[in-house]
C-alpha cells in the first residue's frame, strides 16, 4: 500500500531514537533480553521503524496491539497512585528496589498511545495491521508459554520478568488455577484478538484509514470475523 503522508518531523525522529538509545541498554542490563518480548516493547521497536521509514504498517500494528492495554496501564497506575488496587500491572512502578530513573523510563506507557495515534493519523492506518499484529502477538505468547519463566518462578534477580504477556494468568506470583494451563493460553490468545485487537482495528479503520480504502476493507474484515 503506497503512502501519501507528509514527512514526520526530524525532531520527533531524533527524540524517539535518543529515548530508545537510553532505554534499550538500561532495560537490557536491569531486566534482561526477554523483557523485549513484552507487547509494549515490541510496539516501541515498530514505532521506530515507522518513524524512520514512513511506512504505516509497523505503526498500525503497534496501535492495534497496545492502544487499549496502554489505556489500562494508565488507569492501573492512577489507581495504584491513590492506593486503589485494580489488576496490579503497574505495581513495579512503586517498587523501591527499582531506581527512580528505571521506573521513570517506564512512563513511556503513558505517552506511547498518543504517539501511535499521531503516527497513524499522519501516515494513515494500514488494514493489514490486524492479521500482522495478531500473528506477532500469538507468536510472542507461545514463546513466553513454552520457553520463558512461568508465573511464580523464583528468579536470581527479582527484576527479571516472569509470566511475560500474562500467558500464565494475571498474577506474576502464581499461575492461574481456574483453567488447565493450555486451555487458558488458547482462551487468552483469542481474548486478545476479540476483545482488544478487533475493536481497535475497527475504530482505527473508521477514524483514520484513507476513505478510499474503507469500502474494500469491509469484505476483508467480514472474512476475518467469519473465519
Amino acid at each position: 500500500m503506497k503512502n501519501a503522508a507528509a514527512p514526520l518531523p526530524l525532531g520527533l525522529k531524533l527524540l524517539f531514537t535518543a529515548f530508545l538509545a537510553v532505554m534499550v541498554p538500561v532495560y537490557w542490563f536491569n531486566y534482561g533480553p526477554t523483557n523485549f518480548l513484552y507487547f509494549c516493547d515490541v510496539a516501541l521497536l515498530l514505532c521506530l521503524i515507522s518513524i524512520w521509514t514512513g511506512h504505516r504498517l509497523p505503526a498500525s500494528m503497534a496501535a492495534v496491539g497496545i492502544l487499549l492495554p496502554q489505556v489500562l496501564w494508565c488507569a492501573d497506575f492512577l489507581g495504584e497512585l491513590f492506593d486503589i488496587h485494580l489488576i496490579g500491572m503497574t505495581s513495579y512502578m512503586f517498587d523501591p528496589n527499582r531506581s527512580l530513573f528505571l521506573r521513570g523510563l517506564s512512563f513511556f506507557h503513558g505517552w506511547l498511545p498518543f504517539l501511535l495515534l499521531f503516527l497513524v493519523k499522519r501516515l494513515g492506518y494500514d488494514r493489514r495491521a490486524l492479521p500482522a499484529w495478531t500473528l506477532v502477538a500469538w507468536g510472542l505468547c507461545l514463546v513466553a508459554y513454552f520457553w520463558l519463566p512461568a508465573a511464580g518462578t523464583v528468579m536470581p534477580d527479582p527484576k527479571i520478568p516472569v509470566n511475560i504477556n500474562y500467558v500464565f494468568g494475571f498474577d506474576d506470583a502464581q499461575p492461574q488455577t481456574w483453567l488447565p494451563a493450555p486451555l487458558y493460553l488458547v482462551g487468552w490468545m483469542l481474548t486478545l484478538l476479540v476483545v482488544i485487537y478487533l475493536p481497535t482495528h475497527w475504530a482505527l479503520r473508521r477514524w483514520l484509514a484513507p476513505k478510499v480504502a474503507v469500502a474494500s476493507e469491509e469484505v476483508v474484515d467480514a472474512g476475518l470475523v467469519g473465519a
